[in-house]
């Protein structure tokens, strides 16, 4: 007997109202990919679950809670449970629905959803997860609204449903009568809910999933039409930030001269909070004026008096041993990887109106429930009574996961009995934002012969703070357990790690130590690290057995899949080519989430290179030529894609030669963005290309960190082939400070008044 649901048929609902919505209905256990399990046994965890696995799995129950809706006006309009920070899902999403639907793309609007705590699990963005968990419920609600339409005209034309197309948001029959979308709406709606069995249309004939597609937020983007938190206009919301402590975490001990502040001009309020003391003004330059005048003295903070040396002797002593050295040759190293800044390009920020009894805030969150949850708590209000607006973002990388900014606003607001809109400082975020923990990464390989027996690795960390949970209350209180916490951290790492080399027994343990600094989920998380160190140590261990690096990778790599992206990157890239003393290639590979990549650098190490002359910084090495693979099994727009692993490869150069913070007496001494060194235009690749390798899978895998791990593994790989010296701290060029750090009191560091004189400096 056939089951009632094959691979492409799903039951959905058009839901009651007054035009037509409808929803998909999934569960677990169908054909997905989070339910199919490997066809020949495998030792990796990550091949059975890895985290997007149960990220994906505990968005499903609430998937028929997100729906598509067909308007009069023959628009189709979706609130997207999730946060748009530049990555381009907004863009997918639309895809999705354009495709399946018969709609042109322009005629798809997607919006952000209000935190919505009833979605539970299902408005958390992270993981590189949206695409995975998003792809079938959006496709089934839209399938479901397509055949709605199409019996709603078929009643209008006295026609079978089976005898209509619909195109171009258009309904057509064989006669050629037609009938847009919008007249429709109301015709096709229900006044109940009712379940719906579809079929979703094949790979074969998409014509826009797969397609390159430009964002659909472009041309907003660039003329500076498209609206973030602090361009919108709340009534009575007025600037305000915040002065904070010259020491990570410090408190207000007292104020000295708060009537003199309050009386400058511009200044309406002046509030001591639990993060500093806030300025209300009528502008920021007012605000920043009267933050740099407080005169305030403060209480030690959570990392007094720490340093990069106290906090690489932490982690020494929280090192797991690697056990027993093996009786076989062994090939071993220890690498450091110092505080990286998980500041985006648009500044913390927020919105918060809290009046008596209710609280509304507006702030680009990737956390939104959570959030919500928590300034219900700190408000002492019930969570109904706040609402919380998601507003698209200028970035994250994992930063917005935290509402730290949304937090703040809200208890200046409730305090002042006044609306504000909080921003925070470039300082602010350099020294008391949110960081991406210090680490070291031990790699033991032993091997006989030609054959690897094992790999082991200990990677030891400053707690990373993963208390937004799964995007709710109950698995953020967990994480932030005294135990809880080590066991979140721990199942986040092994279901986010994989090995995808024949190397014998494996084994990879997470230790984490000191809470004492302010950490988050940077884009990729442990990914980076972990990679850059394995992919070391393969160097070095086929050097050792006297083989080439990309032949040894390639000897090793478990299955065909991965053998194709490194492959693709090292014929693309001319892998082997004669190259100038100084300079040299890097090769490493790196899989997650259903995805696999690999990257092929060439790095310049000439000392004319390295010794360029950059003002206020260490030029250093320059990468040359990057050449990016990845399988990501079904892409829904290539050029989305594309950008992504763009920006991946700019932070993955960035975390290994020049992106690092530098901690002295318990504070960071870099302030902004003109001494924290991401990759920067001087240190862009002249020549650099992306690689999708094509695939027949019929459901997309995890690309929006995939780029970053690969790249800094191949960067630093290169780096040591170049040399002569393997590199072991990260950045390369963190040992030379650059910069006369800027004072601490006050927090806020002067504006510049030299740009005129450097327009043409690197």
């Amino acid at each position: 007997m056939s089951e009632p649901f094959g691979r492409r048929r799903f039951l959905g609902y058009v839901l009651a109202g007054p035009v037509l919505a409808t929803a998909a209905e999934l569960a677990l256990g169908r054909d997905t990919a989070a339910a199919q399990a490997p066809q020949v046994p495998s030792p990796e965890i990550t091949d059975l679950l890895d985290l997007n696995d149960m990220m994906t799995a505990a968005a499903l129950p609430t998937s028929g809670l997100i729906s598509v809706e067909v308007q009069p006006d023959g628009t189709v309009s979706f609130s997207l449970p999730r946060a748009e920070v530049g990555q381009g899902i907004t863009t997918s999403t639309a895809m999705l629905i354009a495709e399946e639907l018969s709609v042109p793309l322009d005629r798809v609007r997607v919006t952000l959803a209000d935190a919505r705590p009833e979605l539970l699990f299902n408005q958390l963005t992270g993981g590189s997860n949206t695409t995975i968990a998003t792809y079938t419920p959006i496709r089934v609600a839209a399938a479901v609204a397509r055949l709605r339409l199409l019996q709603a005209a078929a009643g209008e034309f006295g026609a079978a449903p089976a005898d209509l197309r619909l195109r171009d948001g258009i309904v057509l029959d064989r006669a050629g009568r037609s009938i847009a979308i919008g007249d429709l709406a109301v015709k096709a709606a229900s006044t109940r809910t009712e379940p719906v069995a579809v079929d979703l249309a094949p790979r074969e004939s998409f014509t826009v999933i797969g397609r390159p597609t430009n964002r659909v937020d472009a041309l907003a983007a660039v003329t500076g039409r498209k609206r973030f938190a602090m361009d919108l206009d709340v009534a009575g919301a007025k600037p305000t930030m915040v002065c904070r402590p010259p020491t990570i975490n410090g408190k207000v001990g007292s104020v000295a001269n708060l009537a003199e502040v309050r009386a400058m001009p511009g200044v309406t309020d002046v509030v001591v909070i639990s993060t500093g003391v806030a300025v209300r003004a009528d502008t920021f330059g007012q605000c920043i004026d009267a933050v740099r005048a407080l005169r305030v003295t403060w209480r030690p903070g959570t990392a007094e008096g720490k340093s990069d040396q106290s906090v690489r002797q932490s982690l020494a002593a929280a090192e797991i041993p690697l056990g027993l050295r093996p009786p076989t040759p062994v090939v071993e190293g220890l690498f450091t990887f110092q505080f990286r800044s998980n500041s985006a390009l648009e500044p913390n920020c927020a919105i918060a109106d809290v009046r008596a009894g209710r609280a509304e805030i507006w702030s680009a969150l990737k956390s939104p429930i959570v959030t919500k949850q928590a300034i219900a708590a700190k408000l002492g209000l019930p969570v109904s009574a706040v609402t919380v607006h998601v507003t698209e973002g200028g970035g994250s990388f994992g930063r917005k996961l935290f509402g730290d900014a949304a937090l703040e606003a809200a208890e200046v607001s409730q305090k002042l009995g006044k609306p504000v809109k909080l921003m925070w400082h470039r300082a602010d975020d350099s020294r008391q934002g949110r960081v991406h923990p210090m680490a070291t990464s031990r790699v033991r390989i032993s091997y006989l012969g030609g054959t690897v027996l094992s790999y082991t690795q200990r990677h030891t960390s400053v707690a990373t703070d993963l208390s937004h949970g799964l995007g709710e209350i109950i698995t953020a209180m967990a994480a932030r357990l005294p135990v809880g916490d080590i066991g979140f951290s721990e199942t986040f790492f092994q279901l986010s790690q994989q090995m995808s080399y024949n190397f014998g027994a494996n084994s990879r343990l997470l230790s984490e130590t000191d809470k004492s600094f302010n950490t988050g989920s940077m884009r990729n998380v442990y990914s980076p690290d972990v990679t850059c160190a394995r992919e070391l140590v393969v160097d070095q261990v086929a050097a050792r057995m006297g083989k080439d690096p990309y032949r040894f990778r390639r000897e090793f790599l478990r299955d065909a899949r991965c053998r194709a992206v490194l492959d693709a990157v090292a014929t693309a890239g001319g892998w082997g080519r004669s190259m100038p003393a100084g300079t040299a290639q890097g090769i490493a590979f790196h899989a997650e989430y259903k995805a696999v990549s690999a990257a092929l650098v060439e790095i310049d190490c000439r000392p004319a290179t390295v010794n360029r002359p950059i003002r206020d910084g260490v030029a250093g090495p320059r990468v040359t030529k990057v050449v990016f693979a990845v399988d990501v099994g079904l892409v829904v727009n290539p050029r989305g894609l594309e950008a992504q692993m763009m920006g991946g490869v700019m932070d993955g150069i960035a975390q290994a030669l020049t992106a690092g913070l530098h901690l002295r007496d318990g504070y960071f001494l870099e302030a902004s963005w003109d001494n924290y060194f991401y990759t920067r235009q001087w240190n862009t690749p002249p020549e650099l290309r992306v690689i999708i390798v094509p695939s027949t899978s019929e459901q997309p895998g995890g690309a929006g960190e995939l780029g970053v791990a690969a790249s800094m593994a191949a960067v630093a790989c290169a780096y040591g082939r170049a040399t002569g010296t393997m590199p072991t701290t990260f950045p390369i060029n963190h040992g030379t400070l650059s910069f006369t750090p800027k004072p601490t009191i006050p927090p806020v560091p002067p504006s510049p008044s030299d740009g005129l004189a450097h327009p043409w400096e690197p």
